[in-house]
């Protein structure tokens, strides 16, 4: 029998897949809680689903999975201090978006970052677990583009932007 990939590999070799960056927010108890997101994709357009995945061991991921609804704040090129701040392991809980414009979602009351290039407000569908991860699906209730700028993007590790020259 082969031995599995060493898990360093995998993440060198996974590295080489460029991804966009999101922040997901949700509100419990009327404190706002985020997360950088990397791990995010559509997955269905009847229904609108999308999903992401959050580890286990975040503080996220009892909150957002105890919350029937949240947000998604996808990142311009522009964003990288917003992405390395809800990034941050062991941020203050109760003030974590103290500093950030945001706008509440209509439908959903989770602050959107005013300076996403596009949001989305999601109701959980089904929670899946995948190993040190749960796969949260989401079915889209609202949609929403307000910046139209280049995306900000992870690869190998690193900030990547876009460049049409």
């Amino acid at each position: 029998m082969t031995p599995p990939p060493d898990p360093a590999e995998f993440r060198r070799v996974i590295g080489r897949f460029a991804t966009g960056i999101t922040v997901v927010t949700t509100v419990a108890d009327g404190v706002d809680h985020a997360m950088t997101m990397n791990a995010f994709t559509s997955v269905s357009l009847d229904p609108l689903l999308v999903l992401f995945c959050v580890e286990k061991k975040a503080r996220f991921h009892k909150v957002v999975l105890e919350q029937e609804t949240w947000a998604v704040s996808i990142l311009g090129e522009d964003s990288e201090a917003a992405s390395s701040w809800f990034a941050t392991r062991g941020r203050p809980w109760d003030s974590q978006m103290e500093g950030w414009a945001t706008r509440r979602g209509e439908l959903t009351g989770a602050p959107i970052l005013a300076e996403a290039i596009g949001a989305l407000e999601c109701r959980t569908h089904a929670a899946h677990d995948a190993g040190d991860h749960t796969v949260v699906i989401g079915e889209v209730l609202s949609v929403d583009a307000p910046a139209d700028r280049a995306p900000l993007l992870y690869y190998q590790g690193a900030y990547r932007w876009l460049r049409d020259d």
